[in-house]
């Protein structure tokens, strides 16, 4: 099969959807790899390093017209989508349900859209979101410390806290990877965490791997008023697979909290679990509302991408190798989980969450791939 590995044109976005290491094992397996001039730039990664492990370097027009299996990391921007087209398939983060017209887009192309966000095994995890949540998780708060600074409007405390000085309070919406990993960075610096989810086995694994450190409260509408307006930082980490990320914060719990605070909602990706939330970019991260520092990125990762590269290359390469060698039909009958990261093909959808998201017609994979 035919490969193709574009340059990623999304404001900020410096990842790459795959590594030479990646490359040098799809040859090996018989493949060929058409990679973008200057794809791997961003994350330190040249064109001679794919080179040298098999790939042949081309322009983005020619890479789309070889290319069968198109792998990248975000969604296809308007700009890219007259290069897509029925027969061929797109392996990436999609996050349709925040984006109808995202979606429609991708369905008049006709191709084939596989998410790596929905992409699901029997026990409910999501491998190839995993990785990027890790990162996504650990990243908030290195950025929640950033920006209580008050050079940027922030409370101007530190984090841990000092002998006699209490530390800062974060409360984590979402016990989930995302939110497991902020918790773990968090308390490690010495904030005081509280984690708050509908998944009781969830914030007991919390509870247990984290020796009681952190604070866990099962998830309503009082809880979550009460811990939001005394947070110093507020980090969204939900999320429902392939469907929009539920708003669990009301603007008027954003307008009770304290000057000067702070709130990551890495759940944007998926619309956004706070009310006051919009999607920002890399070059203006934040903006106040009710003088409250919010952040809203949607590809975090982006701001590491030679660690994100890496760790997304190692979680999405079993995936790529079965779809090249097998097909994606044969591949998707043997997987389940990646039967579940089909969302649309050939014009339809195919993912029922996506399909509710926008009260459209679903259709069954298998019908149409």
């Amino acid at each position: 099969m035919i490969i193709g590995v574009p340059k990623e044109i999304k404001e900020g976005e410096k990842r790459v959807a795959l590594t030479p290491a990646g490359v040098h094992v799809l040859v090996h397996d018989g493949h060929s790899v058409v990679v973008e001039t200057g794809a791997g730039m961003g994350s330190r990664l040249s064109d001679e390093e794919y080179i040298l492990e098999g790939a042949t370097i081309a322009s983005k027009k020619d890479l789309f017209d070889k290319a069968e299996l198109i792998l990248k990391v975000k969604e296809p921007l308007e700009s890219e989508w007259p290069y897509l087209r029925e027969g061929k398939i797109l392996f990436t983060y999609l996050h349709l349900a925040s984006s109808r017209n995202l979606t429609n887009g991708l369905l008049r192309t006709g191709i084939t859209g596989i998410a790596y966000e929905t992409v699901q095994d029997k026990l409910g995890n999501l491998p190839l979101l995993i990785p990027m949540s890790e990162v996504a998780g650990r990243m908030a708060v290195q950025l929640a410390v950033h920006f209580l600074e008050a050079e940027y409007g922030g409370r101007g405390i530190l984090l841990s806290g000092v002998p006699g000085v209490p530390p800062a309070e974060v409360v984590i919406l979402g016990c989930g990877v995302t939110g497991y990993n902020a918790a773990k960075v968090a308390e490690g610096q010495g904030a005081h965490v509280t984690i708050i989810d509908i998944n009781y086995s969830r914030l007991k694994y919390a509870d247990d791997v984290l020796h009681g450190k952190v604070m866990t409260l099962f998830s309503n509408p009082y809880m979550i008023k009460q811990a939001v307006a005394n947070a110093d930082v507020l980090i969204g980490a939900v999320l429902i697979p392939g469907a929009r990320a539920p708003v669990l914060v009301t603007e008027e719990m954003v307008s009770e909290m304290k000057p000067g605070s702070v709130i990551i909602d890495i759940s944007v990706d998926q619309g956004g679990s706070i009310e006051t939330t919009r999607p920002t970019s890399h070059a203006e991260p934040i903006y106040k509302i009710h003088d409250v520092i919010h952040y809203a990125v949607p590809n975090m990762p982006a701001s590491v991408p030679l660690t994100s590269t890496a760790a997304l290359t190692n979680a999405t390469l079993p995936y790529i190798r079965a779809i090249a060698s097998k097909g994606l039909k044969k591949a998707a009958e043997h997987d389940p989980s990646l039967a579940a990261g089909i969302n649309l093909a050939r014009g339809v959808l195919t993912h029922p969450a996506v399909a509710e998201s926008f009260n459209m017609k679903c259709v069954s994979w298998k019908k149409v791939v």
